[in-house]
């Protein structure tokens, strides 16, 4: 447990979690005990947890309680101090714009299973939020707590008066009403495009009172060399396969990904063949992966699958599936319907 994984979290975040628990009266010990942890493991600073242990933990957590917004619970747990150098650089931002695009840039250092983005529509600044990775059944405690949190930082910055204009998740409704009137208290919606925050644009630039420009310098810089140390430190093949998976449509090319990564063709070629795979085998291991959970989730059809993932003809797409897993993915979709 000591190296961090490709896909992780802060174990800071999974402690939240334990502690929600502990308060409804839950005996934590033996939920870690499952998966090979202990109530001293999440003393530890610094360390990650693999996602798989973290998806399973979550979903148990969801099933001991019975609680389905135990999720929003925990991001309303998370104060601005819980983010470490990050939270440290919000507090100190001079507008709600600047900490959206410091999101943006830093969120990988808390975490690395979803990406942070704005646009703007109409009268309204849209913070949205979208996993990396298909979320499948744990998306709605985790999307959900990381909206929250964002709120709460929000909050924190403009002194209890952010504005939020409109909450937005990409899912159906999954929350107890009365939990999420007290916890947002603007109008929550459902089943939409995008996950996130609507902000007015009226309130994203105006300056705040908790600025201090010299602060917010100094955190940036630490969380650009933080930044730069988990990239230098990433596998060129893990960040190849993190570019593609924040695509998830339209996946780039060999030479448009070299060119991201600042290399030539041929270097990341060489790259790829020194970790022991290749570009292919990349996007065929994230083809692979996206195909299961989105099948899983039931809401795309087989011909707009084989599309999102690239394949210009469903049979392609049929193949390439069963050499995959071995069935069809009609096959695969029927024996995970709930």
């Amino acid at each position: 447990m000591n190296q961090p994984m490709e896909w992780a979290l802060s174990i800071n975040y999974l402690r939240q979690v334990a502690d929600q628990l502990t308060e409804m009266g839950i005996d934590v010990a033996p939920w870690l005990a499952s998966h090979e942890l202990s109530l001293a493991d999440l003393e530890q600073a610094d360390t990650s947890v693999p996602w798989e242990v973290v998806r399973a933990l979550f979903l148990e957590a969801e099933a001991i309680t019975g609680e389905s917004g135990l999720g929003l619970m925990v991001g309303e747990r998370l104060r601005i101090n819980n983010h470490g150098m990050v939270g440290y650089a919000a507090m100190n931002s001079g507008s709600v714009r600047q900490v959206v695009e410091l999101l943006e840039r830093f969120i990988p250092l808390r975490i690395n299973l979803v990406m942070v983005s704005h646009q703007v529509e109409g009268n309204y600044l849209n913070l949205q939020i979208r996993e990396l990775l298909p979320l499948g059944e744990v998306g709605p405690f985790l999307l959900g707590a990381v909206v929250v949190a964002v709120k709460n930082v929000l909050d924190f910055i403009t002194l209890g008066n952010c504005q939020v204009a409109e909450a937005s998740f990409t899912f159906a409704e999954a929350f107890d009403r009365e939990l999420v009137r007290s916890l947002f208290r603007c109008p929550v919606r459902y089943s939409q495009g995008w996950t996130g925050l609507s902000l007015p644009l009226e309130v994203v630039d105006q300056p705040l009172r908790t600025a201090d420009p010299a602060a917010f310098e100094h955190a940036e810089k630490l969380c650009e060399r933080e930044l730069q140390n988990l990239v230098s430190d990433a596998s060129v093949s893990a960040r190849v396969r993190r570019l593609m998976l924040a695509k998830q449509v339209n996946f780039p090319s060999l030479t448009v990904t070299a060119r991201i990564l600042h290399m030539t063709p041929r270097t990341l070629h060489r790259r790829l063949l020194d970790e022991g795979t290749s570009f292919q085998e990349i996007l065929d291991e994230v083809r692979h992966s996206l195909a299961m959970e989105y099948l899983k989730s039931q809401h795309m059809t087989i011909q707009e699958l084989a599309y999102t993932l690239g394949y210009g003809d469903t049979a392609n797409f049929r193949r390439a599936f069963k050499r995959w897993t071995g069935v069809a993915p009609s096959f695969f979709r029927e024996g995970n319907e709930n």
